[in-house]
């Protein structure tokens, strides 16, 4: 289904960590379906989408935050999104894990959705906007080896069913998507070299990761009139992965089995 090229005609959008993958992508999907959209990135983007301002910000940095919100709505007049998709990750043993990772993880992915929440909601308020968190699987499950970002992960999804109670009193509604394994720079390392890629795609009943856009299509939906009744929702978008049990697939071994396909 194609997108509606005026779900969002004249809406103000922030979108942070807009300059490449899944922010990229949803900038890129709020700009064709008419929304003034502000890229908020440490790094400038190759190329902003039609109509879209940039600004650099480190989402870790309150007065940087509420001077991304502020330029905004002096420069569109209203705020009425905010997507709070900034993000990094870390993987190594938590006996190893120096406490300056564990911290800078959670400045970014925790610390950051509640500065730019925080600067949003009295905005989001004059027009009943809403508020979409990119979450993660890994907030609603274990990974190995992840236990940072598991956590940072995790908050983002009870912050976010509680924001969603607390907002709701002056008509602002607070979602998260929860992706899974998508093709972008955060999951290159997991995903270039052609056996760990089909390692993952064995996990995934879809057998394929996801696309930034297949994330954008998920925010832009929540984000949308279209949600008008969803809060505190918390859509995984994954493929399937957290559809399943964990057990493996022994009917399919024991069907290439008897038919002489292996042991």
């Amino acid at each position: 289904m194609g997108a509606d090229m005026t779900r969002f005609s004249d809406k103000a959008v922030i979108v942070t960590g807009g300059a490449s993958g899944i922010g990229e992508a949803t900038a890129a999907r709020f700009a064709v379906e008419g929304a003034l959209v502000t890229v908020a990135d440490m790094n400038e983007p190759a190329k902003l989408p039609e109509g879209a301002i940039f600004l650099r910000v480190d989402v870790t940095d309150e007065a940087q935050v509420t001077a991304m919100v502020d330029e905004t709505v002096a420069r569109r007049g209203k705020l009425d999104c905010i997507v709070n998709n900034a993000g990094i990750g870390a993987a190594m043993p938590t006996s190893m894990l120096p406490l300056e990772t564990w911290e800078k993880v959670f400045a970014v992915n925790s610390t950051g959705v509640f500065l730019c929440s925080k600067a949003a909601i009295p905005h989001l308020e004059a027009t009943r906007g809403n508020i979409v968190n990119t979450a993660s699987i890994s907030g609603i499950g274990g990974d190995y080896l992840m236990s940072a970002y598991n956590a940072s992960k995790g908050a983002v999804v009870n912050f976010t069913r509680s924001l969603a109670m607390e907002c709701a009193e002056i008509g602002v509604r607070v979602n998260s998507v929860c992706p899974g394994v998508v093709e972008t720079p955060l999951a290159s390392s997991i995903l270039e070299k052609g056996e760990d890629r089909d390692h993952w795609m064995e996990r995934v009943p879809l057998h394929r990761p996801g696309t930034p856009a297949d994330i954008a299509a998920a925010i832009t939906f929540l984000a949308s009139d279209d949600a008008s009744y969803i809060t505190g929702h918390n859509l995984v978008v994954d493929g399937g992965i957290t559809a399943h049990t964990g057990q493996p697939n022994f009917i399919r071994r024991q069907m290439m089995r008897a038919q002489g396909h292996g042991q």
